[in-house]
């Protein structure tokens, strides 16, 4: 067993990478990066403080702000004023960000429809369902370590 699950996480790091680079091709099909991409996925259905979208996206508030900035100069996304907060305003995307989105979505839906084709949704949905109780269980050991 310790043999099938070592190979197991090395399917995983495998998966993952190669996810990201397809990732990073189809977002450039679009004129962005995945970075790009992530930021204006996260702050789509509503405006959200770098903060908050750093959080989302469990990376830090460095590399959103610097992302988001680049999304503002790119006309992508706009600061607003946060009523809440005059220190930490919120991003939201323009209509030409939301095109952008769109057009990168869509595309990714038409390639993940291909590559996935030749998978039957059962297995799709039991690969899902086995990541996601591998994911609950890394989250309840994150939260066992740091309470040490």
């Amino acid at each position: 067993m310790p043999d099938e699950t070592a190979r197991l996480v090395a399917d995983v790091f495998e998966a993952a990478g190669a996810l990201r680079r397809l990732g990073e091709r189809t977002a450039a099909a679009e004129g962005l990066t995945q970075a790009r991409w992530q930021v204006l996925s996260v702050a789509c259905d509503e405006p959200l403080t770098v903060p908050q979208a750093a959080r989302r996206l469990g990376v830090s508030r460095q590399n959103v702000q610097r992302v988001a900035n680049d999304l503002v100069s790119l006309e992508l996304a706009a600061y607003e004023p946060n009523p809440d907060h005059r220190g930490s305003p919120l991003l939201t995307l323009t209509p030409r960000g939301r095109q952008a989105l769109d057009r990168v979505t869509a595309r990714a839906e038409d390639l993940h429809r291909t590559l996935f084709a030749a998978l039957p949704d059962e297995e799709i949905r039991a690969t899902r369902a086995s990541l996601r109780r591998l994911l609950s269980e890394l989250d309840r050991h994150e939260g066992e370590v740091g309470r040490r």
